[in-house]
Formats: C-alpha cells, structure tokens, sequence
C-alpha cells in the first residue's frame, strides 16, 4: 500500500529510527517531516526534554526549536525579495548601504600579521554574501596560529551595526570571489537587507517571508506565552555520570528579544513553519496560491554558483565540494553517493540537530528536528541514516 507516493509499510522505519536515537538517550525528541505529492508524513517520538516540565510535553509540529544553521536559506530568500523589486542588485558592490566594507584590505598572508595586508582586487557584491565568497568567514585554526582566526572570534555578537563595524575594520582573509567561507556571508547579509528596508532585520523577514508563508512561530525569540512549547538544547558531550547537559533551557538566550539578529543561525522556528518554507520553494515560488518569489529567484537560489577553482580550495577537508556545490545561503547536490538526495536537490543542516532537503526530482521535501549539538564525525553517518529512511519510502 501507498500514499502519497510513500510506501505505508516502510513509513514505519522512520519511526524505528527515531525510536532508536531517543531510546539510546542520545535525544529526548526527535521529530522528522516527510512531504511529497502533496501529502506530509509527521514522525514524533519523545518529548521536549529529558527533565522538567518538558520531559512530559511531547514533540510535535508546532514544536519550537533552534534551527541554526537552516536560518541561511531564509536569509537569501528575503535578500531575493529585495533583488525582485530593484531594491538590490546581485553584481552590484554592498558599498553604498554598507560603507564599512568599502576599501577593504586583505591579508597577504592568510595565517600572518593582521598588518600585513593588500588592497581587496574588487569590491563586495551580495552574489559574494549570498555565495559566501566574500572573503572572511569561519577560519578553523589551532590556537595562536592564525591570528585572523582569534580576531574573527572577538567580533562578538553587539548589535548588527556594531558587528560590521567591527568586521570592517578587520582585513578579509582572501580576495573576494576567491573561495568560499563559511558563516559570514549570511550575517552581512543581514545588516544589508536592514540597511536597505530601513527596518531591523527581523522585522524585514517577518514582512518579507514569515508573514506571507504563515510562519506564526518563526523569530529570533520565543514569546514567554509559548516558552511551554520550546525544546531544550544539549550539548554534544554527556556529563561524568553519561546524562545529558543543558546547553540552553527554554528560559536561556532564545526567551528574550536578541541583541544581534544573527542571520548565520539565529532563528527559532517549527516543523511546521519550515515546511511551509521548504514546500514554497519547491513549488517555484508560491504558497497556498500566492507568489511569495519569482520562480528564477527559486531557480538561482537552489543553482550551484562556486566554480571548480573555488571548489578546489574551498571546504571544512579535502574534497568537501566533490559531491555538492553552494547556491544562495545553502548546498546544492551535484553528484548523488547514498541512498539520499538526488542530483539538484538542496537545503541545508543546524548546529543543534536540524536538517532540511528539497528534492525537487522526487517532489521531496524531508526535514529533521533534534536539539542536541554536533557529534563531529558521528554527524555526519547520522544523517546518512536520517535520508535513507526518508528515500527507501518512496514507492511509485
């Protein structure tokens, strides 16, 4: 039997492996969303948290999480919807709205002197933010190696003006378009479509996407009324004694309004306002009969944009673009190697257990929620298995 394009009897192998992950203690709920053919497919298993009032709240689609990472992908929709109407433009430089970046330095010397800089070869564009090709981002270095590393790290997290401000007056570390660096873009990216709305950043997405998409529970903060509904946060070790260590309550960082409205990975959001999201973008654009973005802004956004010059030395390891590539604010797969995403499918990971995938070959949409950071190379076989329930369910 089948439904939805999904077979009904392997459906339930999904729910064995969330069964499995939250059994083993590793989370206390764990939730995963398949839609396809214009059917969803929710599996919930566990609760909010392993104590407190949490421990007997079950998870479920309206479920509040930290989505980290997958905040990118919002991101560059919303800058899109400023490319749509001429407001910005993808080749022009972020100088005028973005004067701290003008003129910038770049070190000649990746791991030296701060000081040791030459003039940028050409200014900043927001294809550079969207294609994190700016120049700077996350530099991975052992300590007292690269200085440029414990500079980046100092920025801080002030408010947005402040923060480029400060990003500013530190040299990029390679010439931009040069290669791709992860992080940074979508935080400029941010302060940029602030800047250009004349509104803060958050208020910019809210009119901008989460309005339009339904996206009631999607911000930068949980309102007090709906802290019930928040997961708690773990860090990736256990403790001493093997239980599980709070790395944010409900009542932590996300229960107030945030100082810096981070684009990089600052959004709260639920299962079922990132699957209006995902589902608008694989339907080109429109939601529930409305246009929300042009079909090509969809169509640029899921495209791969690095070059195989940038792609040869870019990435966290050797090889890390040999099977994917990097659209607007997400990954993009270029070479299918599991039983997972195809060719041309795209989305992206969070830092404390989300993950999304739009496979528009499959009419696909997969989304997974925990709340449990990184396990470094653990994670990465997790979500292997994670695609591979999702893909041996499909029967047509």
């Amino acid at each position: 039997m089948s439904t939805g394009g999904f077979s009904t009897k392997r459906l339930l192998r999904v729910r064995d492996l969330l069964e499995r992950h939250v059994g083993a203690g590793f989370v206390p709920g764990a939730l995963m969303v398949l839609a396809r053919h214009g059917e969803t497919h929710v599996e919930a298993v566990g609760s909010l948290a392993f104590e407190g009032a949490g421990a007997a709240t079950p998870m479920a689609g309206d479920t509040i999480v930290r989505m980290a990472s997958m905040t990118k992908p919002i991101v560059a929709a919303c800058a899109m919807t400023l490319v749509e109407d001429c407001t910005l433009r993808l080749d022009d430089p972020v100088d005028d709205l973005l004067p701290e970046l003008a003129d910038m330095r770049v070190l000649a010397d990746p791991t030296g002197p701060l000081t040791d800089t030459v003039p940028a070869k050409r200014p900043i564009t927001l294809r550079d933010l969207l294609t994190f090709t700016l120049g700077t981002g996350m530099v991975v270095a052992e300590p007292g190696t690269a200085p440029i590393a414990e500079a980046l790290d100092a920025l801080g997290s002030p408010q947005l003006d402040e923060w480029v401000r400060r990003l500013g007056a530190l040299p990029l570390v390679h010439q931009p378009g040069e290669r791709w660096m992860y992080e940074t873009g979508a935080d400029v990216t941010g302060a940029l479509i602030a800047r250009a709305t004349g509104t803060s950043f958050g208020e910019a997405l809210r009119e901008r996407i989460f309005e339009p998409l339904g996206m009631k529970d999607t911000g930068f903060h949980v309102d007090a009324p709906n802290l019930a509904r928040f997961a708690t946060a773990y860090q990736r070790d256990d403790g001493p004694g093997g239980e599980a260590v709070v790395a944010d309550p409900p009542d932590g960082w996300f229960s107030r309004p945030a100082t810096f409205e981070s684009g990089g990975g600052g959004l709260v959001s639920t299962a079922d306002d990132y699957l209006a999201f995902a589902s608008a973008l694989l339907a080109g654009g429109t939601h529930r009969g409305e246009r929300v973005l042009s079909r090509p802004s969809t169509s640029l956004m899921s495209t791969d944009h690095l070059t195989p010059a940038q792609k040869a030395v870019s990435g966290f390891e050797p090889g890390y673009f040999d099977a994917k590539g990097w659209g607007f604010g997400m990954s993009v797969v270029t070479r299918r190697t599991h039983l997972g995403p195809s060719v041309g499918s795209y989305g992206w990971a969070g830092f404390w257990g989300t993950a999304w995938y739009n496979d528009p070959a499959e009419d696909l949409t997969a989304i997974v929620l925990l709340q449990r950071a990184h396990l470094g190379d653990q994670t990465l076989p997790m979500w292997n298995d994670f695609w591979t329930t999702a893909y041996q369910a499909i029967d047509d």
